[in-house]
């Protein structure tokens, strides 16, 4: 059997967001929702639909990459780690277990991690875009964020959001406040930007970056990104194209390459 590799991002685990998924009676107003008349809150199905995804490809995945924002929220404090994601983070030990690459790139939404995911998971993570060669072909690989977007504005709330010394101070507030911050900042933000629209070649962030970075360095063949909730795949030469892989919310996308062809896909789709 030959091998693939997959990619997947922005399944943002515990947003209130996935309500619009699931079965009108089984929607629940807030994440955090306690089971009611024996159904389960909304992120828990999306959760175990993310877990037969990993049994889908558990089968021919020579590795996983997880383009971040997998969690809608995460922070490691020394001891304490959110609750919830058991069925996910099970899983995901299950693959590593097995031998399978399992790699954790952090997204706008799950910045703030540290050892926990990789001594517990067994997954490798990155705080960087990646440059890595699969089967002959170069893949360049981020979240997207920060990327190709020069606006001042984003600029000063991701030096906030990466700040060694913010990430310090935030620690010392009990998470019960911090917790329900972060909720309240990521609804505020999704209700803003309801329907991502592709804005086009020229305007499209990470099409420009990955145009500009392809002048430098050419030999890139495919740039893989989450970030934007758009799926798009775009030849940008006659050697290298872009996909930006959508999302766990309303498309429930991902992308896989098997050597010789790339390609996104519709997880249970009709």
């Amino acid at each position: 059997m030959e091998k693939k590799v997959y990619f997947l991002s922005d399944v943002h685990l515990g947003s209130p967001f996935h309500n619009k998924n699931v079965d009108k009676h089984q929607v629940i107003a807030l994440p955090t929702a306690k089971i009611k008349d024996g159904r389960y809150p909304p992120q828990h199905e999306v959760e175990r639909k993310l877990c037969r995804w990993f049994d889908m490809v558990k089968q021919d995945a020579e590795a996983i990459y997880l383009l971040g924002d997998i969690f809608d929220y995460w922070f490691e404090y020394k001891n304490v780690v959110p609750r919830g994601y058991v069925r996910v983070l099970g899983k995901i030990a299950e693959l590593t277990d097995a031998g399978i690459e399992v790699h954790f790139f952090i997204g706008n939404h799950d910045i703030w991690v540290t050892d926990y995911l990789s001594k517990e998971c067994g997954m490798t993570i990155h705080l960087q875009p990646l440059i890595r060669e699969i089967y002959g072909k170069k893949f360049f690989m981020a979240h997207g964020d920060g990327l190709g977007d020069d606006s001042t504005s984003f600029k000063i709330l991701r030096s906030i959001f990466h700040s060694k010394l913010c990430r310090i101070a935030y620690a010392a507030v009990h998470p019960r406040w911090t917790v329900g911050f972060a909720q309240w900042w990521s609804h505020h933000n999704r209700v803003k930007h309801t329907t991502p629209e592709y804005f086009g070649e020229d305007k499209e962030h990470l099409v420009v970056f990955a145009k500009k970075h392809l002048s430098v360095a050419p030999s890139i063949n495919f740039f893989v990104f989450g970030h934007r909730h758009i799926m798009l795949d775009l030849m940008l030469s006659s050697t290298s194209r872009i996909a930006i892989l959508g999302d766990w919310i309303d498309y429930f996308s991902y992308g896989v390459f098997d050597g010789n062809n790339f390609s996104l896909e519709i997880f249970e789709g009709e």
